[in-house]
């Protein structure tokens, strides 16, 4: 396909998943952590009932 006379999409065999992938399972690994950190935090006694908690308000919601 040309496009006035150039061809934009040429086949450019360079890896590009293979050596992303360390990166992604580290950025995986990295957002499960946080997902626990956060869902402890939340569970705290700081925390734990405050309305902002999304745990703590459909706890009362149904509850009620």
């Amino acid at each position: 396909m040309s496009w006035f006379g150039v061809a934009p999409f040429k086949k450019f065999p360079a890896p590009v998943l293979r050596p992303m992938a360390p990166f992604f399972a580290a950025g995986l690994v990295i957002a499960y952590g946080i997902n626990a950190a956060q869902n402890s935090m939340m569970a705290g006694d700081e925390w734990k009932n405050d309305p902002r908690n999304k745990k703590a308000a459909s706890a009362a919601a149904a509850a009620h």
